[in-house]
């Protein structure tokens, strides 16, 4: 056996090996017997034989010596780690009959290696050789109907799920061919739409999040077609089976989180593994939720694609149908968490950041619990915070959505939202990351303009600390900037700000100092001078309308009180070519 092979003809070798094998996996069956130092150094050889015979008829016992032996001891694994176990399985695995004992061995195997080596070791070692694991195991997966369908699904989930899996995600993204991703997609369908027990399904959940972080959000209503498959799913029930099973987890976590935070806690403090799965558990689903949200607002955007795509009138009605009872769901633990006092946690940061998702793409949704919820949701801390900046930043999207217009305005200001988004964007200006979120920093400012552009109609009335920490952090945003519409959004905001003052005022507040007078009023020169130079010039192509418009907001402003402010003015207009709008 092995290496010195057998004298004879074929035959007689093959009937040799098939004898050797089959003695060993019967000793093997004794788990003392499996745990000796004599049968953990067989391994190397009945892999060897593996890789030899791969067509052999004894292929099965091979594979039970394997497993039986690595799982004896703790050295087993490392012993088929190390003698290129990975290597013959990714090879093999493929070929194995679907369905079969010895594809069960090979999964086990497989289970074993990933959960007893070192965290990451496999997905670091061998992304390549796991990904043709993934695409074998996805197979069975989507073809069984019996238990091994499940441990297909939570060996799949806990190879994409560790946080060593980028490596393997990589792969998985270059491959050409994306069979194993129809083949999870039409597996999840199966476990999702049968009655199975409520942890499968969630397993189901985790393992469809994977998927869509490797494959994209489009997966959901990818084919569900196999060539070596026969089933009959509608194109759009993968997209329909994950929105309404993750609304069922939401509504049960949030019910127990609930329980344990408001009620149970009243006899013992709720314990911290147990709502730290649930929390997890959360996550996912709103996850799903999050990535159902884009995916249906990305077809909203682009009308072509809509109108060929299967997500057709009747299904978008039944996921705006679901998504509404999710959201509702969301808001009324929400509304239990405010009615407790309660402003501190990860569930509650979750839960603001999902409902902010959606309220982007639907401002009206929800109208009157989002009137009643606002201002406590933008108060809203995680664990780890000091300040609900999380919240707020979550929250921005549907803000300025709804500062577009009076009534959203009015929701604004009753709700104190102003201070908390000035308060949001001056944390945003000052942040020490070497990068800051700019796209953020322009939703709080679109934010604020829309609301000084209503103020006299909504008789919004500006705190005198809170627009003096905001005209010193615009000045700070801009000063080593070339941006054109960082300068002009920045000024915009200052010139509607001093349409409310006067300069004796301004440099009468304790914490505005004459150096910060100077700072705005360099900004407010290079965005009139420089920059309504640069857009007011015959050559508008590299010019937005964006910027056009704010640049009629500055100027504007600024004839109605540079008289107020005469350092300004002199600034400004001092040796410049200026010319004032009427």
């Amino acid at each position: 056996m092995g290496r010195g092979g057998v004298g004879g003809d074929n035959s007689n070798r093959e009937a040799y090996l098939r004898l050797s094998v089959t003695v060993l996996a019967s000793f093997a069956r004794v788990s003392q017997v499996a745990a000796t130092d004599e049968m953990v150094s067989k391994i190397p050889l009945i892999l060897e034989v593996i890789s030899n015979e791969s067509d052999s008829s004894f292929r099965e016992e091979c594979y039970e010596f394997l497993f039986l032996v690595s799982a004896a001891r703790e050295d087993g694994i490392i012993t088929l780690y190390d003698s290129g176990g990975v290597n013959v399985l990714a090879s093999q695995m493929a070929t194995l009959p679907d369905g079969s004992h010895v594809m069960e061995l090979a999964m086990k195997l497989v289970q074993l290696i990933v959960s007893k080596l070192p965290a990451g070791k496999v997905h670091v070692d061998h992304p390549s050789e796991l990904s043709n694991m993934v695409v074998a195991i996805a197979k069975q997966f989507a073809l069984l109907q019996d238990a091994l369908k499940f441990d297909a699904l939570y060996l799949l989930s806990n190879i994409l799920s560790s946080s060593y899996s980028g490596p393997v995600h990589a792969v998985l993204q270059s491959m050409t061919c994306g069979e194993w991703s129809t083949c999870i997609r039409v597996g999840i369908m199966d476990v999702l739409q049968n009655r199975v027990a409520p942890a499968e399904k969630l397993q189901a959940l985790v393992l469809a999040e994977c998927a869509m972080s490797i494959a994209g959000k489009e997966w959901l209503i990818g084919s569900t077609i196999l060539p070596f498959a026969h089933n009959s799913f509608p194109d759009n029930r993968c997209i329909l089976l994950v929105l309404e099973s993750s609304r069922v987890e939401i509504a049960v976590i949030l019910n127990e989180l609930a329980y344990l935070k408001y009620e149970a806690s009243k006899r013992l403090p709720p314990n911290a593994e147990i709502f730290l799965v649930k929390l997890r558990n959360l996550g996912v689903a709103f996850s799903l939720v999050e990535m159902i949200i884009k995916l249906i607002s990305k077809f909203g955007e682009n009308e072509e694609s809509n109108s060929t795509c299967i997500l057709t009138e009747s299904t978008l009605t039944k996921i705006i149908g679901g998504l509404n009872e999710t959201i509702g769901a969301v808001l009324e633990y929400l509304h239990d968490a405010k009615d407790h006092g309660d402003r501190k946690g990860n569930d509650l940061l979750a839960s603001v950041r999902i409902v902010g998702s959606y309220l982007a793409e639907a401002p009206s949704a929800c109208e009157e619990k989002i009137k009643e919820l606002l201002g406590y949701m933008l108060c809203v801390e995680g664990e780890d915070e000091s300040s609900p900046f999380q919240s707020i930043s979550f929250l921005l999207p549907v803000l300025c959505q709804i500062t577009m217009d009076k009534d959203g305005c009015e929701i604004f200001v009753s709700a104190g939202a102003f201070r908390a988004v000035v308060g949001c964007l001056i944390s945003l200006i000052d942040s020490s990351h070497s990068k800051i979120d700019s796209s953020t920093i322009f939703l709080a400012c679109d934010t604020i303009l829309n609301l000084l552009l209503k103020r006299e109609e909504v008789q919004f009335s500006l705190d005198n600390l809170c627009y003096v920490e905001l005209l010193q952090a615009l000045s700070r945003w801009t000063e080593d900037t070339i941006d054109t519409s960082v300068i002009m959004m920045a000024s915009s905001i200052c010139s509607l700000i001093l349409d409310t003052t006067c300069e004796e005022a301004l440099l009468r507040h304790p914490k505005f100092k004459p150096d910060n007078l100077i700072a705005l009023s360099q900004l407010l020169k290079r965005s009139l001078v420089t920059c309504g130079q640069e857009l007011t010039s015959d050559d508008t192509n590299t010019n937005t309308n964006t910027e056009a418009d704010l640049y009629q907001i500055v100027s504007s402003g600024y004839s109605s009180w540079a008289e107020r402010f005469p350092h300004v003015k002199l600034v400004v207009e001092g040796g410049a070519n200026f010319v004032r709008q009427s």
